[in-house]
């Protein structure tokens, strides 16, 4: 649905704008391009998630839009103001919740929490009510009087998430923000963040947890080596694979004498040979799209069975934002982060 500027009657200016955005790190190996030249609009209220394995230049996107670290290349509007020229203006706007956290283990939660909110200019009253406000929602209540180097590795995660929201930012970045979370509390920040997309602030985040972006993201921007290489809702990616996925565990010196019996036998859409991600010596992952996958898994096990291959296992799923991602990239996201 199109976002309207109230009264205006027409489509509302993004929150964000990127056109050519682009980083180049120098390395004693030579220039390495973490991020390509890449273009996106993120509109009022939306979340938007960043989507892709480790080097896919995620981190690095989220650090150029914040102000943290300068482009190579490219421009960007962020809330209304320009990124090279107006960073003061971009930083007062925003909230950001870096990887690796932002508290002073020698502090109090309390005092933490208050200072950020003074910096950004609410009142100690303003300061005192939304940090209660953050610790009630936040789960971390009566730890308000703790040392920060005091508190467990999800206490200290809640608390750097209420820094980057204690002054009630247009626009918010969390940067992997249940990473240490256990499955409670990472439930109950998808509830807190869905409140504030309700209550009209923008996010934008980075996860590898395929489930975050399928239950939290309005739309989804799929990054691999720094390019965008798809975008859109997660139906709308998972809708790009039409069918069923079936995996069967094989021999590595089998797969391609398998992809050949499943298309003898199957109308094969997709086929696709992995690494193991279970780690199994001498093994690999045959990727094979169908129609349907439970009416195929008869014929092909037959057909393989006559050949004397039989698979370690067989799985058939519906197609997931892993399986986008394996299609658009010949490899898989899970595997992408172990790398």
């Amino acid at each position: 649905m199109e976002t309207t500027t109230p009264g205006s009657g027409g489509p509302a200016e993004p929150v964000i704008r990127v056109r050519g955005l682009a980083r180049t790190f120098r390395t004693k190996t030579g220039d390495v391009q973490a991020v390509s030249g890449i273009d996106f609009e993120v509109r009022p209220g939306e979340i938007i998630g960043l989507l892709g394995p480790n080097g896919a230049g995620k981190t690095t996107t989220l650090r150029m839009i914040s102000t943290l670290l300068a482009p190579t290349a490219g421009e960007a509007t962020v809330v209304g103001a320009n990124l090279r020229t107006e960073a003061r203006t971009v930083r007062s706007r925003i909230g950001y919740v870096p990887q690796g956290g932002s508290t002073n283990e020698l502090e109090l939660v309390a005092d933490e929490l208050m200072l950020q909110a003074r910096l950004f200019g609410l009142s100690k009253d303003e300061a005192r009510r939304s940090t209660a406000e953050l610790a009630k929602a936040l789960e971390f209540d009566g730890l308000e009087g703790r040392k920060c180097g005091q508190l467990s590795g999800g206490q200290r995660r809640r608390v750097d998430i209420a820094l980057g929201l204690v002054h009630h930012p247009t626009l918010v970045y969390l940067d992997e923000p249940t990473t240490g979370l256990d499955p409670q509390s990472r439930a109950n920040l998808w509830d807190h963040i869905r409140r504030l997309r309700d209550e009209g602030t923008t996010i934008v985040l980075t996860t590898h947890y395929l489930e975050e972006a399928d239950a939290l993201c309005d739309r989804i921007l799929v990054m691999d080596h720094g390019a965008i290489v798809a975008e859109g809702t997660p139906d709308e990616l998972k809708r790009r694979i039409s069918g069923d996925v079936i995996s069967l565990e094989i021999a590595s010196d089998s797969a391609e004498l398998a992809l050949r019996i499943a298309d003898e036998v199957l109308d094969v859409r997709q086929r696709l040979t992995t690494g193991n991600e279970n780690g199994h010596a001498g093994k690999s992952l045959v990727h094979l799209t169908v129609e349907h996958g439970d009416a195929a898994v008869v014929p092909l096990l037959q057909a393989l069975g006559a050949r004397g291959i039989t698979p370690g296992s067989l799985t058939v799923k519906r197609p997931s934002l892993d399986d986008v991602f394996l299609t658009l990239t010949g490899r898989s996201l899970r595997e992408g982060d172990r790398s």
